[in-house]
């Protein structure tokens, strides 16, 4: 986990701090599937700005995510530009929406913030390719490597009952 000590940064209000920072990243669960960021540590712009009524955040960084296909399994890679801000009121009293979760005792917790910024840059559906077509719901073959069609298939049985309650409507 990479953190950064708030402690050695004294601002006034319009002044802001600029620094390189090495963030670790770690791998993330998605839909049960484990997606790897590549590399572990990634070169990120971190941006502290003193503003009269509390300190905005800023973090960039790229990176690039390998795991499986939403589709086909295969290797999907999926190349991330980061652009993070947060806000910490001076003086929050208690409202959410005025605080970072990524402060905590004039530590910021960097590696937590990268993960879940990443997290909201990641497309609905992670892709090898964009026109992927998928595995056969019939075999399990590949789509992208043989593409085929099945005769028509005995449907399970045990959707018999469903299939007598769509031909009585």
């Amino acid at each position: 986990m990479t953190s950064f000590s708030l402690r050695s940064i004294r601002l006034r209000p319009g002044e802001e701090h600029r620094e390189e920072q090495e963030v670790a990243l770690e791998p993330l669960w998605l839909g049960g599937q484990r997606y790897l960021p590549v590399p572990e540590k990634v070169r990120a712009e971190l941006a502290i700005a003193k503003a009269s009524s509390g300190t905005v955040f800023e973090l960039r960084f790229r990176t690039r995510l390998h795991g499986p296909c939403y589709r086909c399994l295969a290797d999907a890679v999926v190349d991330v530009e980061i652009a993070g801000r947060e806000y910490q009121a001076t003086s929050p009293e208690g409202a959410d929406e005025l605080e970072t979760p990524y402060v905590e005792n004039d530590q910021l917790d960097l590696s937590g913030w990268a993960r879940d910024a990443l997290v909201l840059e990641l497309p609905d559906k992670i892709l090898c390719r964009p026109d992927c077509a998928g595995l056969c719901p019939v075999c399990g073959r590949d789509l992208n490597v043989e593409p085929h069609v099945h005769e028509e298939v005995e449907p399970d049985s045990r959707w018999a009952a469903l299939s007598e309650l769509k031909d009585r409507l």
